[in-house]
């Protein structure tokens, strides 16, 4: 079958297994063929770190079992096929929520360890790596071992974050957190321009529960890095009763001259000025403010069968002033058509050799595949090495082995992990390769690319 990442600008067509339980996992590892073996789970990862081009894929789908809840503790255990949509729908209405939620439900379990996952209240608790209690794998060679950071503290730390190299992740334990509603209380801010956003950040990354930002990224001159605060935090006065939202899906491609400058500047004016000057407060459900795009089923249809690229970097506090400001010229001049543009604060690094966590600001840019835009990504990734930061693999198409290398410190930890328990490089996947996680000479020549457009 042909695979592709949720940008659709990388694809992959593979050999894949879907098991339905635990131990046909077991048969699956023991042929993964020449071009090893990765897992994929809900196909949310935007570029190329769950595809394997030529090889094997795992899709774990089936494996989405909730096996244990203690409601004292709010310790859950669950298969890692589980997403975060079934696990709101089935314990919000309990009071538990999960403790950290990526941008989507749609994610799983699985997926958020693998990438350490954060969300809008990261200088608050962390990412999701930050609550897992243990999980248990395959190891790449078949051994089931069960991982806490206690009792094995690399393999704990090179598996959170660790992109699906380490092995096939089976169950997951994780802590729960109770809360008083299934409604929050939304206040909204017009912030008029990039200092003032980064002082309102600041001014309530300690305070409030769930906090982010979005950017008019097509905004210059004295409006630049304008945009709309949200801050967030449950209702105690309001009932536990959750409903799913309805969702209007978008039924094919959009043509690719739908979004351009002038369509996604209206569309960004609109956006700034639907909340008045002087903010206002609201009641929202806890899904609609945690997860807004989920109310559109395939809204990467939106940027055409070429689909986009994702852009997300986080630079730390002191040098983030001049860094944001930066890509964000960068991004105006280019005119290249992000309207998907989302500002936060994090509060420190992850738990995994490979989390992309650290305290500072973390701006997200979504552009359409269109000529240059891969220069451009380029240009903002220099910008942000440039300031120290580093870009988030779960997005990333463009990266090369060097510049991934000098954003990750730990990266020789995590390679000491895999040669201890992959020696054979078992499990691989076209990240990977692209950007030689192994070390030198990983990189395979193949017929195309992984990142190529698939044919009509």
């Amino acid at each position: 079958m042909t695979l592709t990442g949720w940008g659709r600008t990388a694809w992959a067509g593979v050999t894949a297994a879907r098991p339905e339980r635990i131990r046909d996992v077991y048969e699956i590892l023991g042929d993964v063929g020449d071009d090893g073996l990765i897992v994929h789970g809900a196909g949310r990862s935007y570029g190329d770190v769950a595809l394997n081009r030529d090889g094997r894929v795992l899709l774990s789908e089936r494996l989405d079992r909730i096996l244990a809840f203690d409601e004292a503790t709010g310790e859950i255990v669950c298969e890692a096929g589980v997403t975060f949509a079934e696990l709101i729908e089935t314990f919000l209405p309990r009071g538990f929520l999960v403790p950290v939620a990526p941008g989507t439900s749609f994610a799983t379990v699985g997926g958020a360890v693998a990438n350490d996952v954060h969300g809008k209240n990261h200088d608050r608790v962390g990412s999701f790596g930050d609550h897992v209690r243990w999980f248990e794998m395959a190891l790449p060679d078949g051994q089931l071992i069960r991982v806490d950071p206690d009792t094995q503290p690399g393999l704990f730390a090179a598996t959170v974050g660790g992109l699906g190299l380490t092995g096939v992740l089976l169950t997951v334990c994780f802590r729960m957190v109770t809360v008083p509603s299934a409604r929050m209380e939304v206040e909204e801010s017009r912030i008029p321009d990039l200092d003032a956003f980064l002082d309102a950040l600041v001014a309530v990354r300690e305070t409030a529960d769930y906090s982010v930002g979005w950017i008019d990224a097509l905004a210059s001159g004295a409006s630049l890095g304008r945009g709309i605060l949200q801050t967030a935090f449950f209702k105690t006065d309001a009932p536990a009763t959750f409903r799913p939202r309805r969702r209007i899906s978008v039924p094919a491609d959009l043509p690719g001259w739908v979004l351009n400058p002038v369509t996604v500047s209206t569309f960004n004016r609109f956006y700034f000025r639907r909340v008045p000057e002087e903010g206002r407060t609201g009641e929202r459900a806890a899904d609609a403010f945690l997860f807004p795009l989920d109310a559109v089923g395939r809204w990467n249809r939106i940027y055409g069968r070429r689909g986009f690229y994702q852009f997300q970097c986080v630079i730390p506090d002191d040098a983030a002033g001049d860094g944001i400001r930066k890509l964000l010229e960068i991004a105006s001049s280019a005119r290249a058509g992000s309207f998907l543009a989302v500002l936060k604060t994090l509060g420190g690094e992850g738990r995994g050799f490979l989390s992309f966590p650290m305290r500072g600001v973390t701006l997200a840019l979504d552009f359409p595949a269109r000529r240059g835009v891969r220069e451009l990504l380029h240009r903002l990734t220099d910008i942000t090495m440039l300031h120290g930061g580093r870009v988030y693999l779960a997005k990333d198409a463009v990266l090369t082995p060097e510049q991934f290398s000098e954003m990750y410190p730990r990266l020789d930890d995590f390679r000491a992990v895999l040669r201890d328990v992959d020696p054979d490089g078992r499990m691989r996947s076209d990240l990977s390769r692209r950007l030689h996680i192994r070390g030198e000479g990983e990189w395979r020549a193949t017929a195309g690319s992984s990142w190529a457009h698939p044919p009509a």
